[in-house]
Formats: C-alpha cells, structure tokens, sequence
C-alpha cells in the first residue's frame, strides 16, 4: 500500500513539473509496478487494492454529488435528459456500429457499444477539479450527461447479463431491470424530498463523528446499489446530492477532499495493474480506429449539448474534451466477456482502448482552447477570450 501511494505521488510529482495530468500517471505507475511488466513487482494480484479501488471510485462519485446540487436537478432536468440521451445515442450506437464492423460477433458488438459508449465517471470529476472547472457553466451539463450515463448503465448492465451468459429469458431480464429501476427512483425520492430529515440525522459539531457518519452513509448506500444491480458509483453520488444540500454540505466538502483524493489515486493505480502491456500490439489498428471513432462523436455530442444549453464554442470544447474518457465500467465489461468466454481479443483491445483514452482525456481537456479555435464562432478566438464559457480559469490543485 505505501508502495503504491508512493509511486503514484513521485511519479505524478516528476510530471506535474512537465504539465502532465496526473491521472495517466497514476495508471503508468501501477503499469510498472504490476505483474505484466518486468522489474519490481509491487502487487502481483490486482485484486489484492479491489477493495480500496472500489472506495476511491466511490468516494470520486460522492464527492461528485456534493457539488451538483438538487437544484440544478429540478431547474435543468429537461435539457440534461436531452443533452445526455443525445451523447448516449451518439455514442452507443457509433460503438454498437464499430462492433459489427469488426466481425467478432453479435455479443462482442453489444459489449463494445457500452465500452464505446459510457465516459468514465471517476476520469472526468478528476479532471474538472484537477483544472479547477467544477464552478464552470458547462460543468453542470457533464455531470448531468454523466448522471444520464449512469441510469442507463444500470438498465444496460440488467439487459447484457442475461445475453452473455446465454439466458434466453426476456422476463428475468425485465425483473432485474426493473428492480435496478426502482432502486434509482427511491434514492432519487429520497433526494427530492428527505433531505431536511437526512440533514438533522447527520448534523453535528464534532468533524470525527460526521466524517464517519457521511463515510458510512456513503460506503454503505453504494454497497446496497450495487446488490439492486445498480453501479455503486451512483449510489454515492446520490448519497453526495443528498448531503450537499443539508446544512452540513459544506463542511463535508471540505473534510472528504483528502480521502477522495489518496483513494481516488488508488483507483487508478489498480487501474494500471490489470493492463498488460504485451497484449496491446495484437489490437493497435482497431484500438486507433475506436479512438477516433470516440474523438468524433464527442465533439458531436459537444456541439448538440451546446446547442441545448446555448454555449459558445469554448465551452462545447469543455464539454467534447472532457468526456472522452473511458475507464471503470469498460474494464467491467472486459471482465464479463471474459466470464462469458467472447472473443479473446476483447480483453485486449478494451485495456488499450481505455489506456489510450486516459492519457488523451486529460491533456485534450486541459488544451481544449485548440479545439474550440475550430469549432463554429471560434476561428481567431485566443484561449481566454470566450470568457463567459470559463476558458480564461487557471487549473488549481485538487
């Protein structure tokens, strides 16, 4: 463990002074340090940190939560429906495309579709707070996306299971969908109209007693998620929307920032040691060609989220930048195909694929002023001119 947190801290140090984004690097280190790469091995089994991944996601996502407010729900929840069902559409069905062009199969298509298709949650709260955008205007459509992204996710994951693992039951499908379902509408209840009560239970002076009680509410609602067959992430962000609004949210902002972030580096350290570097030659063409596959339906789905929300061209560069990522649920995916004995080079092209993506994320994120010179409005436009869009913000340390 203290390896691990060390070698995430020298590397991400050495390139911080280089402008990099330190969640590649995160990744790299658990890369080195694995068991598929030569030299010192500091965790030969990944799923030895399973447990700590899975705090430092959840912790990303409840953190998520505390910053996007109830009334962002209730004011934008019409044109967040829109802009996340477009990016869905686009994005879904240009992955669900790409798998039947490659031939692997019809199961391998669907998976791809979700690997394709779905950001990740973890990379892009990452990314907003490491460059400091979370008070920006387009944030809030992201996290809406991200939101949508999640409630699909659940009835997707409901709806595969039964096809990979050859069920030909269409009603034990619909039951685990619709549990997933109805799990989401309590918790979304819950949020809507418990806060007040949820705020006195969980209001105290003493900053001990509610670091334990938000940490407990937070691990724990994720946990029951998780059994109803949604993702725990979204579990924790509903728990971190409910809480952020209590007179307590924000001193709980304040007292989780450490824990999200050691356990947040930890996620993406065990990110890195499931990847095997001498697997991704073997699947180069189709990871490239998948690459720009999702490079192009972003800055569509960026312009159509502008359109919604009537931003410039700074902020669609935000919005098609920041969610290219792909990470935790495609690394699910790859682990249920393999379950399922689907095509072998699944595995592969999944781990090249989501590699590939977190190096460019961040650093097309931090650059999107490059795009948004190109987009419709923007020709001539300097990296702090669209103001408004939050462009001319220096990133701050998370």
């Amino acid at each position: 463990m203290g390896g691990a947190f060390l070698a995430a801290a020298v590397l991400a140090r050495v390139g911080s002074r280089i402008g990099l984004p330190t969640i590649p690097l995160f990744i790299l280190a658990g890369i080195l340090l694995g068991p598929h790469t030569p030299g010192i091995v500091l965790v030969a089994d990944p799923h030895e940190l399973e447990m700590l991944s899975a705090l430092g996601l959840v912790l990303l996502l409840f953190y998520l939560g505390l910053e996007f407010h109830l009334d962002d729900l209730k004011t934008g929840g019409r044109k967040m429906a829109i802009a996340g069902g477009t990016y869905l559409a686009l994005n879904v069905g240009a992955g669900l495309g790409f798998g039947f062009a490659l031939g692997w199969g019809t199961s391998e298509a669907l998976v791809l579709a979700g690997v394709l298709g779905i950001s990740s949650s973890a990379i892009v709260t990452k990314v907003l707070v490491d460059l400091g955008r979370i008070g920006n205007p387009e944030t809030k459509p992201i996290l809406g996306i991200i939101v949508v992204e999640d409630v699909f996710l659940a009835l997707y994951l409901a709806a595969l299971q039964p096809i990979l693992s050859g069920a030909d039951s269409l009603s034990a499908a619909a039951v685990d969908g619709g549990k997933a379902f109805g799990f989401l509408l309590l918790l979304a209840l819950a949020a809507r109209f418990g806060t007040r009560v949820i705020g006195r239970l969980i209001n105290t002076r003493d900053d001990e007693l509610l670091v334990i009680s938000f940490l407990g509410a937070a691990v724990f609602v994720a946990g029951v998620s998780e059994w109803f067959g949604v993702a725990d992430a979204i579990g924790a962000f509903m728990v971190g929307l409910m809480l952020g609004s209590t007179t307590s949210g924000e001193r709980i902002l304040k007292l989780v920032h450490p824990l999200r972030d050691a356990f947040g580096a930890i996620f993406f350290f065990a990110f890195g040691l499931s990847i095997d570097p001498g697997d991704l030659p073997t699947v180069l063409w189709p990871v490239l060609a998948a690459v720009a596959v999702t490079l192009a339906m972003n800055v569509l789905a960026g312009l159509a989220a502008a359109k919604v929300y009537a931003f410039g061209p700074q902020a669609t560069a935000n919005i098609s930048t920041t969610l290219v990522a792909r990470g935790e649920f495609a690394l699910i995916l790859a682990t249920m195909a393999a379950a399922a004995g689907l095509d072998e080079r699944l595995s592969p092209f999944i781990a090249g694929y989501v590699l590939l993506l977190a190096v460019l994320a961040p650093l097309a994120a931090g650059r999107s002023h490059w795009l948004a010179r190109v987009l419709p409005g923007g020709r001539g436009r300097g990296k702090d001119s669209d103001s408004e869009d939050g462009a001319g913000k220096l990133p701050v340390p998370a």
